[in-house]
């Protein structure tokens, strides 16, 4: 399973985020996306990250274990 985080350098929720995702669902495979790479994610995500992206879902934070769980994860 691999889950997206968008983040960027020196976020601290972001990292708090990643943590709650490991803890969540252990062995995960997080692949990290600096919005600050792409203009267009600097636009939609600036001032909403750290968030989760899996299979078309999104999870804005801020979240915690269940949600992870429960919103992101949940069958469709």
């Amino acid at each position: 399973m691999q889950v997206e985080l968008l983040t960027t350098a020196g976020c601290h929720l972001c990292e708090q985020a990643e943590a709650l995702l490991n803890q969540a669902l252990p062995g995960v495979s997080v692949i990290r996306v600096d919005i600050a790479e792409q203009d267009e994610l600097i636009e939609q995500y600036g001032t909403v990250i750290p968030v989760l992206r899996y299979q078309g879902r999104e999870l804005r934070w801020p979240f915690g274990l269940l949600d992870i769980r429960e919103r992101l994860l949940a069958p469709r």
